[in-house]
């Protein structure tokens, strides 16, 4: 393995709590909800009416009226968070080349296109169908335009392992630019999965909140009332570089990406493996990539769904590899106030898991009032917490018993 260090210069998002990483890390930090009444559909007959939408997103300040309609909206999310990163990274192309990857990751990609042409066909007959049907359902189709704005001709691909998709976006980039293969990657994940089909989907699995009538209090990670996760959109995008690159332009550093681990359990459709073994051995990985031990963790995100199974296993996953230790490090979970954005939820938590490295503050877990008997651990309940931190571990699992881990430390 190459010793090839990793660092983050540039952030960015776009997502339930805000249209950019200020406002998303003030609201994260504040315990302020991005969760509402669901309004991009009538979702009067449906058992779950709520969401984690984006607000105040309007395409034609982002996009000529021409773009707009050939990019499905994940593309857009994908593009708009791309641009701050970018921006925040001071990186220009200029030189770049084949030296420059992209690398993103989507669960569901553009069900939003796939849906409304879907009607289409049904409705008005195939001569109808837009010729951009099947570029704007493609997963790749994110990285590839990332690529085209910005002129980055090395790896490109998406990455698509459910709800860890992002993390293994983010991880497989570190992984390519510590072999050689590129100086500099912009990598992380995008979802735009609040429609029908979607939301009619995990309600039919009943794996999302009911709880209509207080949108709010609805995602509730290690509660004992907890009743399902709530469904997010968005996108947020890292810029990663190696050290070497990164100092030669005197770019500014955010911290350093130490480790990644990638597992499966082996298990399941939909469910984890309720002893967390696959969970516990990607934690194991990446401090071990990192060349950290248990005890230099000093705070967890973790990827709890709200779901009954999920935050139980997480819990015993984290006391399997770190022991007694577990008692005392903080963890928390910001899905309680952005909801859960699918394939896109491992690239937000690690922007706010960088943000916390770097401010000293951890985002509280919000809604978090009767605890569950089987999550005793330090959830940072209901409102932030200054730490001195060095270390963060940034935890994603997904349907298909996909796990992936991020470990950040400071520079």
């Amino acid at each position: 393995m190459s010793s090839r260090r990793i660092v983050i210069t540039g952030l960015g998002a776009l997502c339930p709590l805000g249209l950019n990483v200020g406002e998303a890390w003030a609201a994260a930090v504040a315990g302020r909800s991005g969760i509402g009444p669901i309004t991009r559909f009538d979702a009067g007959a449906f058992r779950t009416r709520i969401a984690a939408e984006v607000k105040g997103y309007d395409a034609k300040a982002y996009f000529s009226a021409r773009d707009a309609r050939r990019l499905d909206p994940f593309i857009q999310y994908a593009i708009v968070a791309a641009r701050e990163a970018i921006a925040d990274a001071g990186l220009t192309a200029d030189g770049i080349g084949d030296r420059g990857a992209v690398i993103t990751g989507s669960g569901i990609g553009g069900i939003q296109t796939n849906s409304e042409q879907t009607v289409e066909l049904h409705d008005r007959g195939p001569s109808r169908i837009s010729p951009f049907l099947i570029p704007m359902i493609l997963t790749d189709m994110a990285a590839g335009m990332i690529a085209m704005e910005v002129g980055f001709k090395g790896p490109n691909m998406s990455v698509s392992s459910a709800c860890a998709s992002a993390a293994n976006a983010i991880g497989e980039a570190s992984e390519m630019l510590r072999r050689g293969a590129a100086d500099v990657a912009i990598c992380g994940g995008s979802e735009a999965a609040v429609v029908p089909i979607a939301v009619a989907g995990f309600s039919a699995m009943r794996a999302i909140s009911e709880r209509n009538d207080a949108p709010e209090c609805a995602c509730r990670p290690f509660d004992r009332d907890r009743d399902g996760f709530i469904i997010g959109e968005g996108s947020a995008m890292l810029v990663l570089e190696t050290l070497e690159h990164a100092t030669a332009r005197g770019a500014r550093i955010h911290c350093e990406l130490a480790g990644y681990g990638s597992t499966d359990d082996a298990f399941h459709m939909t469910a984890p493996d309720e002893d967390g073994a696959g969970a516990a051995a990607c934690m194991r990985r990446a401090l071990e990539a990192a060349g950290l031990s248990t005890g230099d963790v000093d705070y967890i995100n973790a990827h709890v769904t709200c779901t009954p199974l999920n935050d139980a296993t997480e819990t015993r996953a984290i006391k399997a590899l770190f022991g007694e230790q577990a008692y005392s490090i903080p963890i928390s979970s910001t899905k309680s106030t952005h909801g859960h954005l699918l394939g896109a939820t491992g690239a937000l938590e690690a922007v706010l898991s960088v943000r916390a490295l770097e401010e000293g503050v951890l985002p509280p877990t919000m809604n978090l009032e009767n605890p569950d008997e089987q999550c005793d651990l330090d959830y940072i309940p209901n409102q932030a917490r200054r730490a001195a931190i060095r270390s963060v571990l940034s935890n994603s699992f997904g349907f298909g018993g996909h796990n992936a881990c991020l470990v950040f430390t400071q520079f």
